[in-house]
């Protein structure tokens, strides 16, 4: 995610961090040029005068605009929501902690001295994996090795041979609840609230699989592609008659607002992946691992993420 001030001025016409213009530029300088020749030929195809007004592109260019517009609002849609799935994800692992540490009784206070052996050290510990895991399988990448040392070995074996972790992990909280509840170490009544929790925790996930496994049809998408690549290649040689030498000029802002819409589009569709403007889902993780360490005092607490040239990943 892009994380800057808004640039003023001169300034804000060269920046290329954050911009769709590395993305289109091959296309948009194809276009130019193409417009460029177009008018320098004043329309003439092989000693072939290629006559069209600027009425079709009228006519055409508003719908375009709209779908676009459409289009991007769906695509915004899936970004926001993802967002919010991950904001839900926050508010329950800290929810989480919380709960373990007040609801779930023991002789000594929790804190991460205790160790793995501690049922509510345990369960806050597989709360910060169950982000990062949550994560790589929206980033489709294997999880990292260092996260280890929050689980038991055993535990650990059994997450590398699960397809789905984040449901590993949570089955492994659901069995240590019915641990506490068979120890009477918690209120059946206040396990139910902590229930309520992992299930909150599963509905954000199971979520975000949804959007990651359901695109934007792609039938939708690739008419747009066409369209928008059909008017702005042929749109030089509907201008070059009532503009002349302007045409290029022209066409390159027309061009670089379709093709950068589209391209804003197809990268914000996908709020889960590694690009500029997705979402910085390694800096959420280590938020969440903060809280987390912070509840349990534990001393190995992480600095969160910051921006690198103004991109938080």
């Amino acid at each position: 995610m892009i994380i800057r001030d808004r640039p003023s001025g001169f300034r804000l016409f060269l920046l290329l961090r954050g911009s769709v213009m590395p993305r289109i530029l091959p296309t948009l300088i194809v276009n130019i040029v193409i417009a460029t020749l177009v008018t320098l030929s004043h329309g003439d195809l092989f000693k072939l005068k290629i006559t069209l007004t600027t009425i079709p592109f009228t006519l055409i260019g508003l719908p375009i605009a709209i779908f676009l517009g459409f289009r991007n609002n769906a695509a915004y849609d899936r970004f926001w929501e993802g967002r919010k799935l991950w904001g839900e994800l926050v508010l329950r692992s800290r929810n989480l902690s919380r709960q373990c540490l007040t609801l779930i009784s023991d002789q000594a206070p929790a804190a991460a001295q205790n160790g793995l052996s501690d049922i509510r050290v345990r369960m806050i510990y597989r709360a910060i994996l169950f982000a990062y895991a949550l994560r790589d399988l929206l980033r489709e990448q294997a999880i990292s090795p260092t996260l280890g040392s929050l689980v038991s070995n055993a535990e650990w074996l059994g997450l590398q041979k699960a397809f789905n972790k984040p449901d590993f992990l949570m089955r492994q909280m659901g069995a240590d609840l019915a641990q506490c509840l068979k120890e009477s170490r918690i209120d059946a009544c206040l396990a139910a609230s902590l229930d309520a929790t992992f299930s909150a925790m599963t509905a954000a996930s199971a979520s975000c699989e949804r959007i990651k496994n359901t695109p934007i049809p792609f039938s939708y998408t690739l008419l747009l592609h066409r369209t928008a690549y059909i008017y702005c290649f042929l749109l030089p040689f509907g201008l070059v008659d009532s503009i002349g030498f302007m045409t290029p000029f022209v066409v390159a802002i027309v061009a670089y607002t379709f093709f950068g819409l589209d391209a804003l589009g197809d990268e914000i569709e996908e709020p889960f992946g590694l690009e500029s403007n997705d979402l910085p889902l390694d800096a959420i993780c280590r938020a969440i691992e903060i809280d987390l360490r912070e509840a349990l005092q534990d001393p190995c607490v992480p600095e969160p993420l910051r921006p690198v040239n103004y991109c938080l990943s």
